[in-house]
């Protein structure tokens, strides 16, 4: 094959596969609806079972569903006669995967299912098929041609139970309310996890690691602050505690050159920047990040509900450990 003809097979497959799945759209019917009721109102798990290819399948559907609000697990057909049928227990729905809803070893778990009265769908590309009359809903995944020249290899087939199985994912995830927090507490040790769950509050300097000093702090002192807290920042405070500035190793280069020999006789007052942006415990620290990218600074302090005084401060290379920026070189 040369090139062109390369890309023009890849071109007829992707194609077909697309075809597969515009045609669902026009079957989509009140079967789709009440397989959205049944799993919403499963008082168990959703059980997603299949064979070879569509077993594939059903693992990314099954995860795909306890992602987004409903618990799922996979079920081997094969495992499931040989002992892993135990895992499913009364409460839970069947989701049968089978393009020709023949799949013998799906058939022989019917009895099981029927047995604890398990409501069954089954998604299948043989609407008339023994698995789809055994079925209390039906949904038809049925596709003109495979992608495969063959006609053998499960490829549009496959693709459209997935989109059909993402199609169910996503209803339910809107019927149930879940917002981004919801699918962050479940992934927790993932990036986005991070983003919508540590706050400010979770990282933040306090207490002897704060660094402050007041207005009429003298310059040496307010050098040291910044040295021995290592942040790079001191923040300066009135009478009453309450922020009214800040002093960076930037100001303090530039007030050097500035006042050569008179530098340490200044007062902090004399050298800081007035009204610094600030941030308060409550936000989400990739807000944090989104503050010090559009000004660009590399700390903020984070002030109490009132917005005067501080109570912390957080820092670019906190947010960097945490996870939330990536460290680049």
């Amino acid at each position: 094959m040369n090139p062109a003809s390369v890309l023009q097979r890849a071109k007829d497959v992707l194609t077909v596969e697309a075809k597969g799945i515009v045609e669902l759209i026009e079957r989509l019917d009140d079967h789709f609806v009440r397989a959205v009721e049944l799993l919403h109102d499963c008082g168990g798990k959703v059980v997603v079972t299949g064979l070879g290819k569509s077993g594939l399948i059903c693992r990314k559907i099954a995860a795909t569903l306890s992602s987004t609000g409903t618990p799922a697990f996979f079920l081997h057909s094969a495992d499931g006669n040989h002992g892993d049928i135990g895992m499913v227990v009364k409460g839970d729905v069947i989701l049968a995967v089978s393009n020709s809803g023949e799949t013998e070893e799906i058939l022989r778990l019917l009895p099981h299912f029927k047995f604890y009265g398990l409501k069954i769908i089954v998604m299948t590309g043989k609407p008339d098929s023994t698995l789809a009359k055994a079925a209390d809903v039906v949904l038809d995944v049925s596709i003109k041609e495979e992608a495969c020249p063959l006609g053998l290899a499960p490829t549009a087939s496959t693709t459209a139970a997935l989109a059909m199985g993402d199609a169910l994912a996503v209803v339910l995830l809107e019927k149930r309310g879940f917002n981004q927090e919801d699918f962050a507490i479940r992934h927790p040790g993932g990036i986005l996890g991070r983003k919508l769950l540590l706050r400010v509050q979770d990282l933040m300097h306090r207490g002897d690691r704060l660094p402050l000093v007041t207005e009429e702090t003298p310059m040496n002192s307010a050098l040291f602050e910044i040295t021995s807290k290592r942040l790079g920042v001191t923040g300066v405070v009135d009478s009453d505690g309450s922020l009214i500035g800040v002093i960076t190793d930037g100001d303090l280069r530039r007030g050097l050159q500035r006042n050569g020999d008179k530098f340490l006789s200044l007062k902090a007052k004399d050298l800081m920047t007035r009204n610094p942006k600030t941030i308060n415990a409550e936000m989400l620290a990739a807000e944090a990040v989104a503050v010090m990218e559009q000004y660009p600074i590399t700390s903020l302090f984070v002030l109490d509900k009132q917005g005067t005084k501080p109570l912390g401060i957080i820092h670019l290379h906190d947010l960097v450990k945490s996870g939330i920026v990536a460290d680049h070189p």
